[in-house]
């Protein structure tokens, strides 16, 4: 499966960005997806992630209340809903999708897939 992320940017704190993550090559029923972050310096970080046919959502402490993950099966396209946004949530967004189950949903090693990454920048 191939995936392609979009929706990055600079905004101000307190603004919003949608992420969108495409896939293609195959039905993405059997997958889970997830929103993964790198800032500079650090390591990359689980931000979302879901199962595409339902099921199970999670997100991180950090971003719970402000971001939310969702899918739209007529497009096969993910997307992260990014609310009151903090300069702290600057980094490069990746979607990626795996095997994952819900004991691993949080780990970038139980993802296969990855899109290529798109920069968010929050200003203060």
């Amino acid at each position: 499966v191939q995936l392609q992320a979009s929706g990055g940017g600079l905004v101000q704190a307190g603004g919003s960005l949608r992420l969108s993550c495409a896939a293609s090559g195959r039905s993405m029923s059997s997958y889970t997806m997830g929103w993964f972050r790198q800032a500079a310096g650090k390591e990359r970080e689980f931000v979302a992630g879901r199962r595409w046919s339902g099921g199970y959502t999670t997100c991180a402490d950090s971003v719970k209340g402000r971001f939310t993950i969702s899918r739209d099966t007529a497009q096969n396209t993910m997307y992260l809903q990014m609310n009151s946004l903090k300069p702290e949530d600057t980094a490069v967004y990746y979607c990626a999708a795996g095997r994952a189950i819900l004991s691993t949903i949080t780990l970038p090693s139980a993802y296969k897939n990855w899109g290529q990454g798109t920069q968010v920048t929050v200003s203060s």
